[in-house]
């Protein structure tokens, strides 16, 4: 049997599930705007114990990868990397678009909301981009957004359950980063002999 320990940062949420076999054990999320990297590993942890488990009972770890919040991207990848390397055992990284569409019959367009009133959006066969929101209809599909929270850390563990997934998970960036190096210059570092 196998027992995945999925979660997700990439949003204004910590959210996370834990699925044995083919049934979800449980989920759960907390909506946040920031604060996801003091609550990520209190939640993982309580998850499992809700439901008499522990780490090394786990044989997956799977995460979101993106695209999304910069920040939290990060702060689950670098999470279930770290996991899956202290417990040897595989993480695997689920794109959000992939996490929207599972279980979604016909042709749609899955989008994810992005800052400045744009959209991150992948076309049939095409990579990410990000454009606008309001030209995302202009592609004649249907468009998808993604589920809620835990039910998209749910759905990230089911496709890892499967063997899909990037191995070693690693963030899908659509975009640069909005910070820019600090225009002022780094403080000079003295030697002990001075």
């Amino acid at each position: 049997m196998t027992l995945v320990l999925g979660f997700d940062t990439s949003g204004a949420h910590c959210a996370a599930a834990l699925l044995d076999g083919d049934a979800i054990l449980g989920q759960t999320a907390q909506e946040m705007g920031r604060g996801q990297a003091e609550h990520l590993m209190p939640m993982l942890e309580d998850l499992l114990a809700a439901h008499g488990r522990n780490w090394r009972d786990l044989t997956a770890i799977s995460v979101g990868i993106g695209p999304g919040n910069f920040t939290g991207i990060r702060i689950s990848v670098s999470a279930a990397r770290g996991l899956a390397l202290a417990l040897d055992i595989p993480a695997r990284g689920i794109t959000t678009f992939d996490a929207t569409v599972l279980n979604h019959d016909g042709a749609c367009l899955p989008i994810v909301p992005a800052p400045r009133n744009q959209v991150y959006l992948r076309l049939p066969g095409s990579e990410p981009t990000l454009a606008p929101a309001e030209t995302a209809q202009d592609h004649g599909l249907p468009l998808l957004t993604p589920p809620p929270a835990a039910t998209l850390a749910a759905n990230i563990a089911r496709i890892a359950a499967r063997g899909e997934g990037q191995t070693p998970p690693a963030p899908l960036y659509v975009r640069p980063a909005d910070a820019a190096p600090s225009k002022t210059p780094p403080p000079v570092i003295l030697s002990d002999d001075t």
